[in-house]
């Protein structure tokens, strides 16, 4: 019998991030709080920037992103908020969105798999993911439940369950 298998990748649906952002766009607009402190959020590639007239309004502008990214199903380990910085009379976040496994981070799966996994099942980096193989399906599973319940600080899901 041919060995199972799945991909452990960490990818963002990018028409949800645009949906949170036009959700809170919208929530900014017509938010009493927001009245007049010149509020936006847009994104730019990879980057959402959020503006604001003071500190704590920017930071207001980054909590309803957060929100919203949670209602959507996305994971906010993808967001990586940078601190506010005043440009001008505003202040401004910006925040990248996270994408793809790094090397070393795919190097600390392949530990934990290694180390804390069932016997017999491999893990091998190929590039931006990683591919676990094993000649059990039950032992995949212990895998992904294994991964499910450490605290990885990127967002991961798991594909091509063969």
């Amino acid at each position: 019998m041919a060995d199972s298998s799945f991909d452990i990748v960490s990818k963002v649906e990018w028409q949800e991030v645009d949906n949170a952002i036009n959700q809170t766009s919208r929530e900014l607009a017509t938010r009493f709080d927001f009245k007049n402190v010149g509020a936006e959020i847009s994104r730019s590639g990879e980057t959402i920037e959020m503006k604001a007239s003071g500190e704590e309004r920017v930071k207001a502008v980054l909590d309803v992103l957060q929100s919203k990214f949670i209602k959507r199903g996305l994971s906010l380990k993808a967001l990586d908020a940078k601190d506010p910085q005043l440009s001008g009379k505003e202040y401004k976040i910006f925040a990248d969105v996270k994408e793809g496994i790094t090397q070393d981070d795919a190097k600390k799966v392949a530990k934990i798999i290694r180390d804390e996994g069932p016997k017999g099942v491999k893990a091998q980096v190929q590039g931006d993911e990683l591919r676990v193989t094993s000649k059990s399906r039950d032992d995949l599973q212990t895998v992904q439940n294994l991964l499910k319940g450490k605290d990885l600080d990127f967002a991961i899901q798991f594909v091509n369950y063969r």
